[in-house]
């Protein structure tokens, strides 16, 4: 077997998040074709638990601890240099080393990066060919962030939108393939970088729809006699709490007041302070749980208000898994492509999205099960597929 350095900014474990899902099972792959020297940031502690399940699978793990804070602090160094700020913020002398003997020691010929400030471990002395999975466009996501804002914190995404594209262009650059979670997300990129096009691809997210199945029997997590509209994601995430905030502030009211029996879920990790304000009668935050296939398969319907996305949200994949009728803004949408058979509604406004949700909430039984939707993702999203997909380019 050949062997593979893999380099993660986030460990590839627990896949109970959209990077980590797309890691793990990219991960997963790999490691069966492959001896995979994993090198990887944690930085949640919780995670230190799961190291176990890693090390099974590959060769050797480098784990380095990440604490925010202090790397917000480090990450102030790009001020001085010039960089983008996320560079110093994951930035390790450790990771280095440990990288650059193990591309010594074990004669390693591929990389694969996960992530683009991964990319900064690698450098041109190091004789290898290296595959980048970018994920998203980041430099976009901290456009998108700027427009949001004013003053100082404007200029600082705007600083960092500009100075990190200029890094994910080098990182192309040096790259053999540079991959994408979305053709659209690969088409934005082509256009933000001409000069390495053709060497720029896209391999979409799976779900495993064996376990995101409607054919579970789970019990309902929900109070009797509610029509439930769930949400599901990380919370301390600022593109989800900024969802939530204004579907729950905005669109729920206007759907409570013709649906007094509407419950807004909000479920996922590490909610915010923001996120838990908005708790009442009608908003229910349930913080971590378990397993969010029971919210899910007895909602009435799921919700993905994202005013700020870029890719593909596996939210939404998971809740078509589940045969789930989803309704979508169009930035979470975006990377999916979709047509007028499935069960979906686009929009953007909260008086239009509201009378939406009125409409389906008189016309749908609770729980309905939407079979184009589940039919279209184990189509369309297969992770055989994708990961076969990924292989093909790793060793084209």
């Amino acid at each position: 077997m050949e062997n593979l350095l893999f380099l993660a900014h986030r460990i590839p474990y627990p896949p109970n998040k959209g990077d980590k899902i797309r890691s793990y099972h990219f991960l997963k792959h790999l490691a069966a074709e492959y001896r995979v020297y994993l090198g990887t940031f944690i930085d949640d502690p919780n995670d230190w638990q799961y190291t176990g399940k890693l090390d099974a699978l590959c060769a050797q793990t480098c784990y380095q601890a990440l604490n925010s804070t202090l790397a917000k602090i480090k990450s102030a160094q790009g001020l001085l240099t010039g960089q983008a700020l996320s560079l110093p913020y994951y930035y390790s002398s450790a990771m280095q080393a440990w990288v650059d003997q193990t591309i010594r020691e074990h004669k390693i010929k591929k990389v694969l990066i996960f992530s683009s400030v991964m990319a900064q471990f690698i450098n041109p002395s190091h004789p290898v060919e290296s595959l980048v999975d970018f994920v998203d466009v980041d430099s976009d996501k901290w456009q998108q962030y700027a427009a949001s804002k004013s003053g100082l914190a404007k200029w600082i995404y705007q600083r960092e939108s500009k100075r990190l594209l200029d890094f994910e262009k080098q990182t192309a650059s040096q790259a053999k393939t540079s991959i994408f979670v979305s053709e659209q997300e690969a088409a934005l990129f082509k256009s933000l970088a001409p000069s390495v096009a053709d060497k720029v691809t896209y391999v979409n997210n799976g779900v495993d729809t064996d376990y995101f199945s409607p054919e579970h029997n789970f019990s309902s997590p929900y109070a009797q006699a509610v029509d439930a509209l769930v949400f599901t994601g990380a919370m301390d995430y600022w593109a989800n709490v900024d969802a939530v905030k204004w579907f729950a502030e905005e669109v729920m009211p206007k759907v409570v007041a013709r649906h007094p029996r509407a419950r807004f879920y909000i479920v996922g990790s590490k909610p915010d302070k923001a996120v838990q304000d908005l708790a009442n009668e009608a908003v229910i935050v349930t913080g971590r749980v378990d397993d969010v296939r029971p919210f899910l398969a007895h909602a009435a319907l799921v919700v993905a208000p994202l005013r700020i996305a870029r890719g593909i949200q596996n939210k939404v994949l998971e809740a078509m898994a589940m045969g789930k009728y989803v309704v979508a803004s169009t930035a979470a949408i975006e990377g999916i492509p979709v047509d007028d058979k499935l069960a979906l509604s686009i929009d953007d406004a909260a008086e239009s999205m509201a009378s939406q949700i009125n409409l389906l909430l008189n016309a749908k039984p609770a729980a309905m099960t939407e079979n184009a939707n589940r039919d279209y993702v184990k189509t369309a999203y297969s992770w055989q597929h994708n990961v076969e997909r990924l292989a093909e380019r790793l060793n084209g």
